[in-house]
């Protein structure tokens, strides 16, 4: 029977695995959820174990609905959300919970190591400006914190890298990832020793760097015990989960931008020139001879699951009953909402902010509530909120030079109608979504194509494989009143910067969920 690509996606907040045929068509998918610890205000950590136990739960739902479909696995590539701070012990097994990407804590090392270093320095180097958003200041942060178990690290990991250790048993890194741990020489794609010695680790405690679609290595027997596969399926090294939508969407021209929304949403741009600006993030992708900059929020589709959580009970309920999604109930409430949410704006910087603001202390706003405002109000501004805070990182993209024409949404967030729609009207541009839009594992499955050597010329298989479902034009209507209501939405963010830092300075007692 005709071969199978398994992609496999270690989220934020759960895991996917999907199956395509060698043509990009759409198999099956399992997936499994998991939470994210919040032990202080800032910090955001994840138990590996929890992710390892997702992926196989993924892997055998999507293996278990095509028929023989693990002797037909020709290979898994796995993406992953990034960057993240694991340190293992020579046995490979992990020393403390990860702290991923969300975690804010080291927000003083980072200032330490522009101090150190200068910032001007670890730009030109790394590509990317100093912040606890990279995996430095963690390192540091670890180091200061946890000496002891920092002396035990035998091997720092990215989410990705150690479900393929998982798999395989082997070490390694895709070059996407090790962009983003800020240790790494932009122009050379060499470790650092500079960034190395400031964070006090040695090159060698990381995995040695390889193109996404590298074969890292092979299945093992206990791999293949408790996730279904077959053994001596090939792995390959993989990539982030941004580069991996970039390559699902078809965007690996300039013109052609990608937006990624999920827990966070990734602005996504490709350039062939390695171009950088401090206010973004500056990537390999995951097809060779392109670097992406990444207009990275953090917390878009979370503030939608955090109202759901808060205040949804009613919504998860009824979903449960009839057997519908919570978040369909949801906007169904806010599309009976005329544009502009009765007023409400929302700023969505519930964990901080990365791109384009890099502020830590900013924190979630509904600016604009009455007595009259209903609950469908708070769900729409939370959609116009995101979608202003995107329009934020293309006007910052368009003054860095950046060509935007259209925009190819990818991820969950794909799944409303109506988040599509006002995502065209607050920026004025068409949102297309691909035919297949199950995430990055469909990006992943590419990369085990051209590993086994399958695809020889990606760009045109893209091209082929990548088909647009729907095109979502812009109300000009609606998008002249966003205009006027975005400024406000930019307005209160700058009249409350120095309050938020204020306010962060105020010691609160804080109770984790």
């Amino acid at each position: 029977m005709d071969k199978l690509l398994l992609g496999l996606d270690v989220g934020t907040t759960g895991t996917k695995a999907a199956l395509f045929t060698l043509d990009g068509r759409l198999q099956a998918v399992g997936q499994s959820e998991y939470g994210i610890q919040h032990k202080h205000a800032g910090w955001a950590e994840q138990d590996p174990e929890d992710w390892w136990r997702a992926a196989c739960m993924a892997v055998r739902q999507a293996l278990a609905e095509v028929p023989e479909a693990r002797e037909r696995v020709a290979g898994v590539a796995i993406s992953s959300q990034a960057p993240t701070m694991l340190p293992l012990n020579r046995a490979g097994r992990p020393l403390r919970p990860a702290l991923i990407w969300m975690d804010r804590r080291a927000e003083a090392e980072a200032v330490k190591l522009q101090e150190q270093l200068g910032e001007r320095t670890i730009e030109r180097v790394s590509g990317n400006r100093a912040d606890p958003f990279y995996v430095a200041p963690k390192l540091l942060w670890f180091r200061t914190h946890e000496p002891d178990r920092f002396a035990e690290t035998h091997m720092f990991v990215q989410a990705n890298g150690y479900i393929g250790y998982r798999f395989t048993r082997k070490y390694a890194m895709d070059n996407a990832h090790a962009s983003l741990l800020q240790l790494l020489d932009w122009q050379t794609g060499q470790w650092s020793t500079e960034l190395c010695e400031a964070c006090g680790v040695e090159p060698g405690q990381v995995p040695p760097i390889h193109p996404g679609h590298h074969i890292l290595g092979e299945v093992t027997s206990e791999a293949a015990e408790v996730t279904g596969l077959a053994l001596g399926t090939p792995v390959m090294a993989g990539t982030v989960d941004s580069a991996a939508a970039a390559v699902e969407s078809g965007a690996v021209d300039p013109g052609v931008a990608a937006e990624m929304t999920g827990t966070s949403t990734v602005l996504i741009i490709p350039n062939r020139g390695g171009v950088t600006e401090p206010a973004f993030i500056a990537m390999y992708h995951a097809v060779p001879g392109i670097h992406l900059l990444l207009g990275a929020m953090v917390a878009s589709g979370a503030s939608l699951r955090w109202y759901r959580d808060q205040f949804g009970i009613a919504e998860v309920n009824a979903g449960a009953r009839l057997g519908l999604d919570t978040y369909d109930l949801l906007t169904m409430q806010a599309a009976q909402v005329a544009p502009g949410s009765n007023g409400v704006i929302f700023l969505p910087y519930m964990m901080g902010e990365r791109s384009p603001l890099w502020h830590t202390n900013a924190r979630g706003v509904f600016f604009g509530l009455t007595l009259a405002t209903p609950r469908g109000a708070l769900i729409r501004a939370i959609l116009e909120g995101t979608a202003f805070a995107l329009r934020h990182n293309v006007e910052v993209a368009r003054r860095a030079g950046a060509d935007l024409g259209e925009i190819r949404s990818v991820g969950g967030g794909t799944r409303s109608d109506l988040w599509n729609q006002i995502k065209a009207d607050v920026l004025g541009l068409p949102i297309l979504l691909p035919q297949v839009s199950v995430g990055a594992p469909f990006g992943d499955a590419v990369l085990v194509g051209m590993g086994l050597g399958l695809y020889p010329d990606v760009g045109r298989v893209l091209r082929e494989m990548v088909q647009v479902r729907a095109r979502y034009e812009p109300n000009w209507e609606n998008h002249s009143l966003y205009q006027e209501l975005y400024q406000v939405f930019r307005s209160i963010y700058e009249s409350l910067r120095e309050d938020f830092d204020r306010a962060a300075a105020i010691k609160t007692v804080f109770y984790s969920s």
